[in-house]
């Protein structure tokens, strides 16, 4: 007798038998098993979209820092999340701004431990929100302005 998904025997307590019982868990698990594989080939794809996003807005802040100098509105606009944070810092740091902007997220009240995003804590219902989708996992392809690699070799010389 295969397995299914359907009683295969009703002996025992209350109708419970040691066969009953591994047909349920089979069931649990051929629909957990592939929930898992699926969650996990969606997490890989989310985590990746994020990267590239972070991506994006570490050269769009090199940028702006470069053109405006430091500045706490530009360094306001990366101010939500941890991740974000992080690309306007590295951006800041290759620019030799770096005290500066750790400055202003001290000041800000922002702590190390801070991970979860702030629009997560105001707004509970963020995942209905086309915003969230749009600038965690969608963010458009920046070209930066400035060939930065080129602007250094002159600068070494």
């Amino acid at each position: 007798m295969g397995r299914s998904c359907y009683l295969l025997s009703n002996h025992g307590y209350m109708g419970f038998s040691l066969r009953n019982l591994l047909s349920r868990v089979h069931c649990l698990g051929f629909f957990f098993g592939r929930g898992h594989f699926f969650f996990s080939f969606i997490h890989i794809f989310l985590v990746i979209m994020d990267g590239w996003s972070r991506y994006q807005n570490y050269k769009r802040a090199k940028d702006q820092f470069y053109i405006h100098g430091f500045n706490n509105k530009i360094a306001l606009n990366y101010i939500d999340s941890k991740c974000q944070r992080m690309a306007a810092k590295t951006a800041a740091e290759e620019l030799g701004m770096k005290d500066q902007i750790e400055n202003y997220y001290k000041n800000s009240g922002v702590k190390w431990f801070h991970y979860i995003p702030y629009f997560m804590i105001k707004e509970p219902f963020f995942l209905l929100k086309k915003i969230f989708w749009s600038r965690t996992f969608l963010e458009g392809h920046y070209e930066p302005k400035y060939d930065y690699q080129a602007i250094f070799k002159l600068q070494a010389v």
